[in-house]
């Protein structure tokens, strides 16, 4: 049985299908894929978005985790833009409802406009991280924190005893050393030299063993689909593909390390250049499976219609 994880990122621009659609189809995806080979649900967030990219990964994690039952749910959350007792009283119940399959992968954020639309300023986002990561894990752990005149104490208690597993996202040495030496894993979306050694420097230094690493090559792909005629499947699916690349160029115009990013401005110029947004041939697939490669799928790439999608995730999820 091939071994994949399902990314939804939510975006519903005018190309695609409307965003009530969507909703339904990914939580119908991650309840069909979890005995088909399917490891995770990655739910990402952003803010203020043109075609809507999920602003609330919690709420979608709750929708998953109430239709699944060993389905692991990995979050990626933006941490300066939340109120530090709500996430961890939102963390707790979504620990409850998902019997401990949710963990997070936290990060500092980069676009202007999300700071604007939260009050805050960009260069605070450091700091903000820093404090309100110290403070979650206190109120995970039971403990009443106290700040800035307020008393705040989380219940329940979490079902996972000091609260869901937590990492650390980012493509600095920033982040690497933030992840470090507070002793989280780091999960990273995207490398420059040195972060893996700035990790392990960090961890020591601050008395932890270095945990998990994950640091994707450039070329990482990200969005894998599946076809019987590869040509047709560019035909049908390649502009909800393009849209999603030129989507996340047009928010990291000087992003040279991430992976999912690329320069494509056309369907043709992604299916030459990109090795993010790939679909591969039945035989390609079953190859990269055979390898025991976890592919990554994003079945709703770009707004893709279910009814579009569905065929693509289903042929494979077949290879096995």
């Amino acid at each position: 049985m091939p071994m994949f994880t399902l990314r939804f990122d939510m975006r519903a621009p005018a190309i695609g299908a409307p965003a009530s659609d969507l909703y339904a189809a990914a939580i119908d995806m991650a309840a069909w894929a979890e005995t088909r080979g399917c490891v995770a649900a990655v739910l990402c967030e952003h803010h203020c978005a043109d075609d809507g990219y999920l602003p609330s990964p919690l709420l979608l994690g709750s929708a998953i985790a109430a239709r699944t039952k060993r389905l692991m749910l990995n979050l990626v959350i933006i941490l300066p833009f939340y109120d530090v007792a709500r996430l961890a009283e939102d963390m707790v119940v979504l620990d409850h409802i998902s019997a401990g399959r949710a963990s997070y992968v936290f990060g500092i954020g980069y676009r202007h406009e999300e700071f604007d639309h939260f009050g805050l300023s960009l260069s605070d986002r450091g700091r903000l991280a820093d404090e309100k990561l110290g403070q979650l894990r206190r109120l995970l752990a039971g403990e009443v924190v106290e700040h800035a005149g307020r008393r705040m104490r989380v219940t329940p208690q979490p079902r996972t005893p000091g609260g869901p597993t937590i990492m650390w996202a980012g493509a600095s040495l920033a982040a690497a050393r933030r992840a470090g030496r507070n002793g989280l894993g780091l999960l990273a979306n995207g490398g420059v030299p040195g972060m893996r050694e700035a990790y392990e420097e960090a961890c020591r230094q601050h008395g932890h063993e270095p945990g998990f690493v994950l640091i994707p090559e450039r070329d990482t792909a990200t969005n894998c689909f599946v076809a019987d005629d590869v040509d047709a499947a560019w035909d049908e699916i390649g502009g909800y593909l393009l849209h999603d690349a030129m989507s996340y160029s047009e928010w990291n115009p000087d992003n040279t390390t991430s992976a999912n990013i690329t320069t494509a401005k056309t369907v043709d110029e992604l299916r030459r250049q990109a090795t993010t947004h790939v679909i591969l041939s039945v035989a390609e697939a079953a190859e990269r499976v055979a390898d025991g490669e976890v592919m990554n799928l994003s079945p709703l790439c770009g707004g893709m219609p279910p009814e579009v999608a569905w065929p693509y995730l289903e042929r494979f999820v077949k290879l096995g």
